[in-house]
């Protein structure tokens, strides 16, 4: 296929939009009769066809070697490369396969977002009805060129972008493109050069289905030039961005680099000019001390701790597919939701009606009929919700079940529909005889309909101002009156104000045999129609615990900036000081920030400028997928953490470039759900907020996890230098301290990934998304825990020897005194703030006694199974060869319970705000 920058100038329109049909078609070279075949087989061969692009992927072995690119890792690589230049190849063998079983768990959890990608090119459609050489045929779409006359009919998914230039009543469903949650009206005039996509009338775009009427349209963009294959190329360039997790770990792995590396030579030069040793025992213990201060089993335990954030969270309907997300919920700072389906149930409802003689309100959500009209209404209403049950052409079908209701039709009949069965219209006996379909140049619809009794009726339902001009009275208390404009005019512009779509209903008495547009004059006026998708009740209360949790929620759509405004207001998204005529200054010396932004609005700025006020801006209105990435991009310039929900094509690039893309499993389309990190079962906005919830517990635990494992790096790290800077022999060998590391990583340090939310949790502000994963204030009391178990380590180990055993049973009991004295820490971490000295710490949390179990199986099968002794030169143990173990963990146990005594007097476990901290363990 040519890549789109060689197309022909003359076959690639820029705003085609803009121009009239019979300037479009000399641009292209073609005229209604379409092209012929050999033109288009030209075309086809200069354009190439009608698909888009396969994006390029790196293979296979590339991107599995990519896991291998952490600084942790390559000290891992560099120890086994000296083993194996030494020739010990069991150790090298250990070392290696820790590496490489980190590399797998990285591969196979990874997330594969080509699938975005081809989730938009399955949008694309499979054929098309063509005009060529004057007679129309079928042919595949990916053989459309630029220049083909395409007709539309309805249920056609439009196989490329047109410019229309017939259209007959043609209505074409782009909600997964402009995020509008109604069908939009074609027509074939121009539109001015700025229009956005969503107001670009005159154009039918590629992969949008025909809901209503039908037209034809010259192609003036096939595959990438379109406007799908656009939103493809901004999917590919958006780009990713590490979650705050991976930042931190990234960050705290280059230091602990430098540390142990540093560390690693002067105990190299102490050795080998202090005490003379052995250069191949010198290389064997600075192998074995970097081994023992790098924690490798942390990979392991984040990827395992994610993976069961991941089950918990899909227990509450947030399906999580790239496992950092989990963790990148917690820290989430900003919101930016998509409404249609997301905040509201795209369901469009009857809020309001207006009749003369009262106003009324309507109950009920959806197309559920379930729902009340009050006040109780008189024969104004009967007259106005038979013109909303008769003059329609939308159905509302029951399930078999009984428990839901669908809609046959478009949705803002199907919302008179619904009013009409709320007031217990009942049309037996009344038939439709002729219609007047509704035509987006007229904006009315008109049916002829007669009673049981044999008298007939016109009964006529539009826009509201097209229908007062064709009235002359109105119903009122005694019958027909004169039509009073005025009052009709106020109530129409009050419920546009409310973001309300407006509708008016009106009849006149006929004895015709049919109807056609000139009949529908002379009619009497019966009322107005309020018709809004609602949003969805329990996202009204999300937002409300998002806001008290210091999370932001942004409205970002394609609805006019009136709807948004009004839905932004009902759901609590602006604040009330956020009201027009109270704007947010982002910041003292930056303008202030209107709360509602249109995508023209947006364009007019640069990007600077955009970043100056998108912190006080809530809702976004008119909005196309390059304002949305702009949008995401000025937040993160404020270092904000951006989560974008969605469910349309539209939506992918967004949720692509922000921090955590979430996206809707029901409605959602292929390609937004494979863009996103999470998607939600239940299309809820509630269950975005349980996911932060979670999230932020996830958080929690894994900074638990890892406050617990690195003493016993620290304490393994220092018992060997200890005895290369003393000149001792050494306590441990490197597969013993790879061990200690991997069993204590897999068994106890998990045991803190189920521990509950603490209290409070959705109280306190997001984290930050910069600093360590380890604060300063953990970071001394894991030097002091490292120290105790470190000493008690080298206390077994010299009392052992001293006692005359054996080297390798001193250091079987050396390992034995490592992993128990982690077993007492564990029980000492569950409480960092308060003491552990308590029957709490027994109870809550079963997988702490399970992993107890597990660690003590496992040591006693590395102590007394043959091959394991081989294995690893560990030696079977008496009785008396766990006492000294045991006895140690024990004392570390309350000495421990004495530092964090100490710590709470002085208030070393303060913390500022937002600082998770030793907080995070209350």
């Amino acid at each position: 296929m040519a890549a789109p920058d060689a197309l022909r100038t003359d076959l690639a329109l820029d705003r085609p939009y803009s121009l009239g049909g019979e300037e479009v078609e000399r641009a292209l070279g073609t005229t209604r009769a379409g092209l012929d075949a050999a033109d288009a087989a030209a075309r086809r061969d200069e354009v190439g066809p009608n698909l888009l692009p396969e994006p390029k992927r790196a293979p296979a072995w590339r991107r599995f070697l990519h896991h291998f690119n952490d600084t942790l890792i390559y000290i891992l690589l560099g120890a086994a490369a000296i083993k194996a230049v030494m020739g010990d190849w069991l150790d090298f063998w250990v070392i290696m396969a820790v590496a490489v079983i980190n590399a797998v768990i990285g591969y196979v959890q990874e997330g594969r977002a080509e699938k975005a990608l081809a989730g938009i090119r399955g949008m694309l459609s499979a054929d098309a009805t063509v005009r060529r050489g004057g007679a129309w045929s079928t042919v595949a779409a990916e053989d459309l060129v630029p220049g083909d006359v395409v007709r539309l009919m309805p249920g056609d998914k439009v196989p490329a972008d047109l410019r229309l230039v017939s259209a007959s009543q043609l209505r074409i469903e782009e909600a997964a493109l402009t995020g509008e949650s109604v069908p939009s009206s074609k027509q074939t005039a121009a539109v001015a050069e700025d229009a956005g996509v969503g107001d670009r009338s005159s154009m039918a775009f590629s992969g949008t289905i025909v809901s209503a009427g039908q037209g034809v349209g010259v192609v003036t963009a096939t595959g990438a030039r379109t406007e799908i294959g656009r939103i493809q190329a901004l999917v590919q360039d958006a780009g990713s961005l590490a979650t705050p997790l991976t930042k931190q770990l990234d960050g705290f792995g280059k230091v602990l680099t430098l540390v142990i590396l540093g560390m690693a030579a002067v105990m190299m030069i102490i050795g080998r000019y202090l005490h003379q040793m052995p250069f191949p025992e010198l290389i064997s213990a600075t192998i074995g001390f970097a081994v023992a201060a790098i924690p490798e089993g942390l990979p392991a335990l984040v990827t395992i701790t994610l993976a069961i954030g991941v089950q918990q969270m899909a227990r509450r309907n947030a399906i999580t597919r790239k496992l950092p997300a989990v963790e990148a919920l917690g820290s989430v700072t900003t919101v930016c939701s998509d409404k249609t389906g997301t905040l509201t149930k795209n369901e469009m409802t009857v809020r309001t009606m207006v009749t003369p003689l009262a106003r009324y309100e309507v109950s009920g959500l959806g197309y559920d009929p379930e729902g009340e009209i009050t006040p109780e209404g008189g024969r104004d209403l009967a007259a106005l919700l038979a013109v909303a049950d008769l003059c329609n052409d939308a159905e509302i079908v029951e399930a078999s079940s009984g428990a839901t209701w669908t809609l046959v039709g478009e949705p803002t009949e199907g919302a008179l529909k619904v009013v009409a069965m709320k007031g217990g219209v009942d049309d037996e006996g009344t038939r439709r005889v002729d219609v007047v379909p509704f035509d987006s140049a007229n904006k009315f619809m008109g049916t002829l309909v007669e009673a049981s009794s044999g008298s007939r009726a016109i009964l006529v339902k539009g826009a509201p101002d097209r229908l007062l001009e064709r009235s002359l009275t109105q119903r009122g208390a005694g019958g027909s009156e004169t039509l009073d404009i005025p009052f009709w005019e106020a109530a129409i512009d009050e419920l546009s104000a409310q973001g309300l779509r407006v509708l008016a209903g009106a009849r006149t008495s006929t004895r015709a045999a049919d109807i056609d547009v000139d009949d529908l004059v002379d009619l009497e006026f019966l009322g107005l129609w309020g018709i809004l998708d609602p949003p969805r009740p329990e996202a009204i209360e999300a937002i409300a615990d998002c806001h008290a949790a210091g999370i932001r929620v942004k409205m970002i759509t394609g609805d006019h900036a009136g709807t948004a405004l009004a839905i932004s207001r009902e759901m609590g998204i602006i604040p009330p000081s956020a009201e027009p005529g109270h704007p947010v200054p982002v910041a003292a010396e930056e303008p202030a920030a209107p709360p509602v932004l249109t995508g023209a609005e947006l364009e007019a700025m640069s990007q600077d400028e955009l970043a100056k006020v998108v912190q006080g801006v809530d809702v976004f209105a008119r909005t196309s997928p390059e304002h949305k990435i702009r949008i995401v991009r000025a937040l993160q310039a404020h270092h904000e953490v951006v989560a974008m929900t969605g469910d349309g094509v539209n939506d992918a690039p967004a949720l692509t470039r922000a921090d955590v893309g979430i996206a809707m499993g029901i409605k959602g389309t292929e390609a937004t759900k494979e863009a996103a990190e999470i998607v939600l079962a239940d299309d809820n906005f509630a269950t975005i907020r349980s996911a932060i919830r979670e999230g932020r517990r996830i958080y929690d635990n894994l900074r638990k996890s890892v406050v617990f494992l690195l003493p016993t790096n620290g304490a393994q790290s220092l018992v060997i230098l200890v005895a290369v800077v003393f000149g001792l022999t050494l306590p441990l060998t490197p597969v013993q301290v790879l061990w200690v590391n991997m069993i204590t990583a897999v068994t106890l340090s998990l045991a803190l990934a189920y521990e509950p939310a603490e209290r409070g949790i959705m109280s306190r502000p997001p984290r930050g998304s910069g600093g360590s994963i380890i604060a300063g204030r953990e970071l001394g009391f894991v030097l002091m825990v490292s120290l105790l178990i470190g000493g008690a380590t080298l206390a077994v180990f010299g009392i052992s020897l001293a006692s005359g055993t054996d080297l390798p049973v001193a250091r079987t009991e050396a390992v034995a005194m490592l992993a128990f004295g982690q077993l007492a820490y564990l029980l000492n971490c569950r409480f960092l703030t308060r003491s552990s000295v308590t029957a709490d710490v027994l109870r809550g949390n079963p997988v702490i006694w399970w992993s107890a179990l597990a660690l003590v199986a496992l040591q006693l099968v590395y102590t007394y199974v043959p091959f394991m002794n081989a294995l690893f030169g560990s030696e079977p143990l008496g009785v008396v060869g766990w006492l000294l173990p045991i006895g140690f963990s024990v004392v570390i146990f309350f000495a421990v319970e004495a530092l964090k005594a100490l710590r709470r007097r002085t208030g070393g476990d303060d913390t500022a705000v937002g600082d998770v901290g030793f907080n995070a363990y209350a």
